[in-house]
């Protein structure tokens, strides 16, 4: 919950506060396999009807983007691999397109046609040991962000070899708050604000206030968070501060480099403002698998964006502001 509308977001989630002021008003429920929670400014019956439908549409697009859900429209896709062109809704051709992008932009760190190595890793953070090397190296054979095809007159999406699986983990919660935002708008409820993990999409402000004021979780313990105001605007984090495997004595990130099919090794931590969700989740991912100096570069070079990059070097984090 909202503490004078402070949120603290991590990179596994919304840190939870226990007391937020009595025109705010705050609704959760587990989606995409993670917890969103919406707080909206103004009248509660108004509010619990905005919040009802903006759930609503998050589990519609659930239906559409897990990869988890063997019926979900994304799975039927994957089913068809290397079968010719599929016709698909425009909300699901929508993300794709954009990731296509982000993909091309990223020279390929930012590739959702990782899915074949992502089940790999999940089998790897259970067992702790690594993924076997033939079969990394068949997964790998199977990704490629250049094997996929769109058509934007048909919204037919071509996957070109047999046994793609798409991933849309790195980029779907952001999309689904941008959705909610709009669905809250659309109830008459404007002032409001969507967490997902590590995902924050803010519409209008409260009354009087600039924006919704969030904080992003320190680094070290004994540091304090970081204050950010957020108003019509996202943000996004991705990093290693909780969801890690150590295997072998190293330390594997769940943020996968598509190019080598690894976790990646260097603690990264990477904060994205943007003024949508969708620019915000996808474009964390891509600079910390890019890394520092290219990281950094591509999140200035995206209209609207910034942030913060965090490197550990030793035992000291390397942090630079990105205007």
């Amino acid at each position: 919950m909202f503490l004078l509308a402070v949120l603290v977001v991590t990179c596994a989630g919304a840190v939870a506060q226990p007391v937020e002021p009595a025109d705010r008003h705050s609704f959760e429920e587990r989606i995409m396999g993670t917890l969103f929670r919406i707080t909206v400014a103004g009248d509660r019956p108004a509010a619990e009807q905005a919040a009802r439908a903006a759930f609503r549409k998050a589990r519609e697009l659930d239906e559409k983007l897990s990869d988890y859900k063997p019926e979900s429209e994304l799975m039927k896709l994957c089913a068809r691999a290397g079968t010719g062109p599929v016709i698909v809704s425009a909300e699901l051709y929508e993300v794709l397109d954009h990731s296509q992008r982000l993909a091309a932009q990223s020279d390929g760190a930012f590739d959702i046609t990782i899915g074949p190595v992502v089940r790999l890793w999940r089998l790897a953070r259970r067992t702790r040991e690594l993924p076997n090397a033939d079969e990394l190296k068949a997964a790998l054979a199977k990704t490629g962000y250049r094997k996929v095809a769109l058509d934007p007159k048909t919204k037919a999406v071509t996957l070109q070899v047999p046994g793609m699986r798409l991933d849309l983990g790195g980029i779907a919660k952001g999309y689904a708050g941008d959705a909610m935002i709009r669905a809250l708008r659309d109830a008459g409820c404007p002032r409001a604000i969507v967490a997902a993990g590590g995902d924050v999409v803010a519409g209008d402000p409260p009354p009087g206030e600039a924006g919704w004021k969030v904080a992003i979780q320190p680094l070290d313990a004994d540091d304090k968070p970081e204050p950010l105001t957020l108003a019509n605007s996202a943000v996004s984090t991705c990093g290693d501060v909780e969801q890690f495997v150590e295997i072998a004595g190293v330390r594997y990130s769940h943020v996968i480099d598509p190019r080598t099919g690894l976790g990646l090794t260097e603690r990264r931590s990477v904060t994205v403002t943007a003024p949508r969700g969708i620019l915000a989740d996808g474009l964390d991912t891509a600079a910390a698998v890019l890394g520092p100096e290219r990281g950094i570069a591509l999140i200035r070079q995206t209209p609207g964006a910034g942030g913060r990059f965090a490197r550990l070097v030793g035992t000291r984090w390397e942090i630079t502001r990105i205007p």
